[in-house]
C-alpha cells in the first residue's frame, strides 16, 4: 500500500489515509451560520476521497471573525448548521474536523474579493457588513489599511479563553472528531507568540515563556475539554520570515510544550505578518512540517503548494510528515486524492474508492478511452 493512503491511528480515530483538506474561509456565512454553501463545498471533498475534512477557522467570537462572512461558533444556534456538515462527511468516510479560531487585529476585515483592510464604507452601504473594533495582545494594527486594536487586559484575555472551551464543547455536540487551535497566520494566538505583534511586558509579553503561555492554556483547556478518544491539533506559522521575529526554532521549542500537554499534531504553515519575505514554491513549507517532527518527536501535517501526487507520497514514505493537506488544490481539483490514488496505483481498481453513485460511470468512461486508443 502506499503510504500516501494508508490509515493513521491518532487516539481514537483512524483517518482512512493521508490526505486532509485545510481550512479555507469562504466568507459566506450570515452571523457565522453555516449554511447550503458550506455543506456542499465540504461534502464535495468528501465524496472527492479526502481522508479528513476539516471546516474554515471558525471563531469563538463574534468580535473574532476574520470578516462578517465567516464562520461561527460562540452560541448553541451554530451547532445544528454544523453538525449538518459533520454528519454528512462521516457517512461519506471522511473525519470531520474543525478549526477554532480567533482573528484579534486582523478582524473586521473585508471580503477578500471587495479588497484587503479593515471594513471600509462601501462595504457598510453595499452589504450592511459595520466595523467592530479589534483586539490584540498590543495595540498594533497589522498593516496600515487595518485599523488599531484594542490591547487585551487580563480580564479581556480571561473572557477568550473561555470562549475557546466554549467552542469546543460546541463542537463536541456538533459531532466532530478533531478540532484544530488556530495559532497561525497572524490571527490572534499568532500574534501572542510572535515578537512582531506582542510587545506586552507582562507574564504574556516579553520572554518567549511568556508569549507562549495564552495559547498553550487555550491549548490545554481544549485537551482537558475535548474527549480522551479524540484528537486535539494545533495549527502554527513555523516561522514569520521576518527578522526578529518568530523562529522555526521557537516553534520547536513550542511544539515541545504542546506535546507536555497532550496535543495530538502541529500542522505546520508559515508567514502571516505584513513584511514576511516568502519565496513560495512546490512543497515549501514542508521543511517546516519535518523539522517540528523531528526536533519535538510529535507528529506533523505539511502544507503548502502541494499538487503531485508522487511528490506527496515521498513526504509520507520518508517521514517528513504524518499527513499532507491541500487548500487551493483541493478547491481546483475537489477529486484530487481519487486521482492521486490511480496515478500511484494505489488500489488494484481504483474506481471502488469513488461513490457508488459515479464510480461505476468513471469505470466505464475509462474503458471507452482506452478501447478508443
Amino acid at each position: 500500500m502506499n503510504a500516501l493512503f494508508s490509515p493513521f491511528q491518532i487516539r481514537g480515530l483512524t483517518l482512512k489515509n493521508r490526505v486532509v483538506v485545510s481550512p479555507m474561509c469562504q466568507y459566506s456565512a450570515q452571523d457565522g451560520i453555516a449554511n447550503d454553501y458550506h455543506l456542499v463545498h465540504l461534502g464535495r471533498f468528501a465524496l472527492g476521497g479526502f481522508g479528513t475534512v476539516m471546516v474554515e477557522a471558525t471563531a469563538v467570537t463574534p468580535e473574532g471573525r476574520i470578516s462578517h462572512g465567516d464562520t461561527g461558533i460562540w452560541s448553541d444556534a451554530h451547532v445544528e448548521p454544523l453538525a449538518r456538515i459533520a454528519r454528512f462527511l462521516k457517512a461519506q468516510g471522511a473525519a470531520p474536523a474543525i478549526q477554532l479560531a480567533h482573528a484579534g487585529r486582523k478582524g473586521s476585515a473585508r471580503r477578500p474579493w471587495r479588497g484587503a483592510g479593515s471594513v471600509v464604507e462601501a462595504d457598510s452601504i453595499e452589504l450592511g457588513d459595520e466595523p467592530w473594533l479589534t483586539v490584540a495582545p498590543s495595540p498594533l494594527a497589522h498593516a496600515e489599511n487595518f485599523s488599531t486594536p484594542a490591547e487585551l487586559d487580563l480580564e479581556g484575555i480571561a473572557s477568550i479563553r473561555a470562549n475557546f472551551g466554549d467552542a469546543a464543547r460546541r463542537a463536541d455536540a456538533a459531532g466532530f472528531d478533531i478540532i484544530e487551535l488556530h495559532s497561525a497566520h497572524g490571527y490572534l494566538l499568532n500574534q501572542f507568540l510572535s515578537p512582531v505583534a506582542n510587545k506586552r511586558t507582562d507574564h504574556y509579553g516579553g520572554s518567549r515563556d511568556n508569549r507562549m503561555r495564552l495559547p498553550l492554556e487555550i491549548a490545554n483547556d481544549l485537551r482537558a475539554i475535548w474527549p480522551a478518544d479524540k484528537p486535539v491539533f494545533v495549527r502554527v506559522s513555523a516561522t514569520d520570515s521576518i527578522e526578529g521575529g518568530w523562529t522555526v526554532e521557537d516553534t520547536v521549542a513550542f511544539a515541545l510544550e504542546l506535546k507536555k500537554i497532550g496535543i495530538d499534531l502541529v500542522d505546520c504553515s508559515s508567514g502571516g505578518f505584513a513584511g514576511a519575505a516568502f519565496n513560495p514554491k512546490p512543497h515549501y513549507q514542508v521543511p517546516h512540517a519535518e523539522a517540528v517532527r523531528r526536533g519535538a518527536d510529535i507528529p506533523t501535517m505539511a502544507v503548502g503548494l502541494i499538487f503531485d501526487p508522487e511528490a506527496a507520497e515521498e513526504v509520507i514514505a520518508n517521514g517528513k510528515a504524518d499527513l499532507i493537506a491541500l487548500a487551493r488544490e483541493a478547491l481546483n481539483d475537489p477529486n484530487w486524492p481519487l486521482h492521486a490514488m490511480k496515478k500511484l496505483a494505489a488500489a488494484s481498481d481504483p474506481y471502488t474508492a469513488w461513490p457508488k453513485q459515479s464510480g461505476y460511470a468513471i469505470r466505464a468512461r475509462s474503458r471507452v478511452l482506452e478501447a478508443a486508443g
